[in-house]
């Protein structure tokens, strides 16, 4: 009998990790990955530009935002079919499958053919229409947390999608709303282990929305990794100053390499190959 409300994606039901392939990449399991990027794509020349950078230095999944999801309506929204366009043209030069965030049914059918991984954001993780319709699409996704959503809310929107068809879900931790203001939102850096426990999906955590601030993300990341995540999402600009969307929390590429090497080092310690 499974204790859980979350049946499919409880450990209950299935003992062993699952492990995510998004083209040549394999996420959970031993293998730990990077998946970095602009916030959004902003321009060819821009996405070219950073994601021979972030692969340069070892990421293996390529990011970038072109619906934008912004808490004003007068932010930047993103290029839409364009910037998809030049997303996955920048991953193919570079040999990097392609993950971009889809804010809606509809969109995320158009977003088929060009994107190789969905992923829904942390403001549409209870989007529960969006939810079923990329599980019936079957692609690969990463399912951030919302900022005030309990473990158990979390593990439910991935039953979404599980019960809708899709099996390769990676869940995102990125940070949770709390008192705090000294950083963005607050890390919750104990729901890796609590979530490993619970489910066999992967997990990775995005250290750049948790945090807010580009000095603070490394040392988040890292304790992301020691904590046993099978991964993290990090997001980088060539300008970070210059960034149409959160250039603030955007590492400098000779930022994100030094994380990568700090990386390297410390994946063995925790049983991870890097």
């Amino acid at each position: 009998m499974i204790s859980k409300p979350y049946v499919l994606a409880s450990r209950e039901t299935q003992t062993e990790d699952t492990i995510v392939s998004v083209g040549n990449v394999k996420i959970g399991g031993s293998q730990l990955v990077v998946i970095a990027g602009p916030c959004a794509v902003e321009s060819k020349d821009q996405i070219m530009e950073t994601a021979a950078q972030v692969r340069e230095s070892g990421a293996v999944i390529l990011r970038g935002g072109v619906y934008k999801s912004r808490t004003s309506p007068y932010a930047f929204q993103g290029l839409g079919m364009k910037g998809l366009e030049f997303l996955k043209a920048a991953g193919e030069a570079n040999g990097m499958p392609v993950v971009t965030e889809a804010v809606s049914p509809e969109l995320a059918v158009q977003m088929m053919d060009l994107t190789d991984m969905f992923q829904i954001g942390a403001r549409n993780m209870q989007n529960i229409e969006l939810l079923k319709k990329v599980g019936v699409l079957g692609k690969p996704v990463i399912l951030k947390r919302g900022p005030s959503a309990t473990i158990e809310e979390w593990l439910l929107s991935a039953e979404y999608m599980l019960a809708a068809g899709t099996k390769d879900i990676i869940l995102c931790e990125r940070g949770i709303r709390t008192f705090e203001t000294n950083t963005r939102y607050t890390l919750d850096i104990s729901a890796v282990p609590v979530v490993k426990e619970l489910s066999h999906l992967p997990v990775i955590v995005d250290p750049s929305h948790a945090v807010g601030f580009r000095d603070k993300v490394s040392a988040a990341g890292l304790a992301a990794v020691a904590a046993g995540a099978d991964g993290l999402s990090v997001e980088v600009h060539p300008q970070p100053d210059k960034a149409l969307s959160d250039g603030a929390q955007s590492l400098y590429p000779e930022q994100f390499n030094k994380l990568m090497r700090d990386i390297e080092a410390i994946a063995p310690v925790v049983g991870k190959i890097f």
